[in-house]
């Protein structure tokens, strides 16, 4: 044995010490594997449940790196001669080991501090939109809206969402400073169409369907508002004008509730094609195409050379 650790010092420029060492982490690595092997073994046998035998296969992984960290420590660095190189050699790889949970904690108590969202906020963070219900110490959970449902309605699933998002993606809130919606709906009719009587209409429908505010609570909501420094000069619903390349856009802006924004979408569609349709001298404008004969653009070449001849004359 003395000659193998003699022949090693001499070729390798590996001194007895360093050979101890390296000897005592692998023999630590081989038992901790062994007993990561064992455990998830048992728990194979003893758990049928996918997530749960998921669970304990990670928190088992956690565990057996982190006394890897602090066996291979205690190794090479001669038993820890003082606490705070433990302490400090310990956090370091609980930080490593565990840096999602800590990171979670850390949204946590960003959650509670701030206060980005709270419980009941309808909020949109990455490709999820939906009502928070729930803020745990890991990560907060919400009714999801929207996906595959249209108008930001429930869809019947629940999404878990780590605290640690907050930091990576950016958050809406819904209700933070101004509890109601801006929505719009856009309407188009033909060049020949009476335009502004059509944007009378839209107004008066507007009017029946946006959300009323008394006086007292209007201002309650202005001085919220503005308090997050968001300024509204009017809370009336607007109908904005502007022409497009089929017809004429009426645009109607108006305030709805955080959770009417499709009934009160659906009750203004419903109105707008009563009484459009009931008047001559409003059409819906829509992508049409027009197709001409070949007679029709002989017929029109014929007439184009006329012009040009006569100007010709003209001349």
């Amino acid at each position: 044995m003395h000659k193998i650790e003699y022949w090693i010092e001499e070729n390798l420029n590996l001194s007895a010490a360093i050979q101890e060492n390296i000897v005592k982490s692998l023999v630590a690595l081989l038992v901790l594997w062994i007993v990561s092997r064992v455990l998830l073994r048992l728990a194979s046998r003893q758990q049928t449940d996918s997530r749960k035998l998921y669970q304990w296969r990670k928190t088992t992984n956690y565990v057996v790196t982190g006394l890897g960290i602090i066996f291979l420590a205690n190794i090479w660095f001669d038993g820890f001669r003082s606490i705070t190189t433990f302490l400090g050699i310990f956090s370091v790889g609980l930080v490593v080991v565990l840096r999602d949970p800590i990171l979670n904690m850390m949204g946590w108590v960003f959650l509670i501090w701030k206060r980005p969202f709270k419980v009941g906020d309808r909020i949109k963070i990455g490709l999820y939109t939906g009502d928070v219900i729930d803020i745990g110490f890991f990560q907060f959970t919400i009714n999801e809206l929207g996906e595959w449902v249209d108008s930001e309605q429930a869809t019947g699933r629940v999404v878990h969402i780590p605290n640690s998002q907050v930091f990576t993606q950016g958050q809406i809130n819904y209700n933070y400073g101004f509890p109601f919606l801006w929505h719009e709906v856009q309407v188009r009719v033909t060049f020949e169409s009476n335009w502004q009587k059509a944007k009378t209409i839209l107004q008066e429908i507007g009017s029946r369907h946006t959300e009323k505010l008394t006086g007292e609570v209007e201002q309650r909501v202005r001085i919220e508002a503005q308090q997050h420094l968001i300024f509204y000069r009017s809370f009336e619903p607007r109908v904005f004008t502007k022409v497009r390349e089929n017809g004429i856009q009426l645009t109607l802006r108006y305030l709805c509730n955080l959770n009417g924004r499709r009934e009160s979408e659906n009750k203004i569609w419903e109105d707008v094609l009563s009484e459009f349709l009931a008047t001559s001298d409003i059409r819906f404008a829509y992508p049409t195409t027009r197709f001409y004969s070949a007679a029709e653009g002989q017929e029109s070449e014929t007439e184009l050379q006329r012009i040009v001849s006569s100007r010709k004359s003209l001349e």
